[in-house]
C-alpha cells in the first residue's frame, strides 16, 4: 500500500520532514482514500496521522560526565584546555580571597575583639595582598596577640 502522497500532504500541513509523519495502522485504509489536504486535515484531528516527536542528542552522556565531574573525576590534566588563569581568572580568585578575608574581618570587629585601629591595620594589609587566606589571618592574630579577650565581670 502505497501511501507517498498522503505522507507529503502530511508533511506539508505539519510544516515538517515526512520521516515525522506517523499513520495509525488500523486505519491505513482511510488514509489511502484521502486525496486533498482537507481530507488530511480531519485524519490528523481524529488521530489517525499525528506528529512524531523530534530526534535530539542524548543527554545522557552529558549528565553521566556532570555527575562525575561533581564528584571530582575528569578533571585531571589530560582534560584541561587552557592554564590555571584561564580557568578561573586571576581577578576571580582575588575577588573571593578579599572577600572571605574583609568578611572575617569584619565579623571580628563586630563581635568586640578587635579594636578600630588595629582592624584597619589589618583591612589594609590585606587589600595590599599580605594575607594568603583567612586561615593566614587567624596565624597573624593568634602569634602577634592581637585579640582583646573581654573579661566580663559578673555582680
Amino acid at each position: 500500500m502505497k501511501l507517498k502522497v498522503q505522507k507529503r500532504l502530511a508533511a506539508a500541513l505539519f510544516k515538517c520532514s515526512e520521516k515525522r509523519v506517523w499513520f495509525d495502522e488500523d486505519r491505513l485504509s482511510d488514509i489511502k482514500e484521502a486525496i486533498t489536504k482537507q481530507d488530511i486535515k480531519g485524519l490528523v484531528i481524529d488521530g489517525a496521522i499525528r506528529l512524531k516527536p523530534t530526534r535530539s542528542t542524548s543527554k545522557g552522556r552529558a549528565r553521566k560526565k556532570r555527575s562525575q565531574k561533581s564528584r571530582g573525576m575528569q578533571k585531571g590534566p589530560g582534560s584541561r584546555k587552557g592554564g590555571l588563569k584561564a580557568r578561573t581568572p586571576k581577578k576571580l580568585q582575588w575577588m573571593n580571597k578579599i572577600r572571605v578575608q574583609r568578611e572575617f574581618l569584619r565579623s571580628l570587629r563586630e563581635g568586640g575583639l578587635l579594636q578600630k585601629g588595629i582592624y584597619q591595620n589589618l583591612y589594609s594589609k590585606s587589600k595590599g595582598g599580605f594575607f594568603r587566606s583567612k586561615r593566614h589571618i587567624k596565624l597573624y592574630i593568634e602569634e602577634h596577640n592581637i585579640i582583646q579577650k573581654t573579661v566580663k565581670t559578673g555582680k
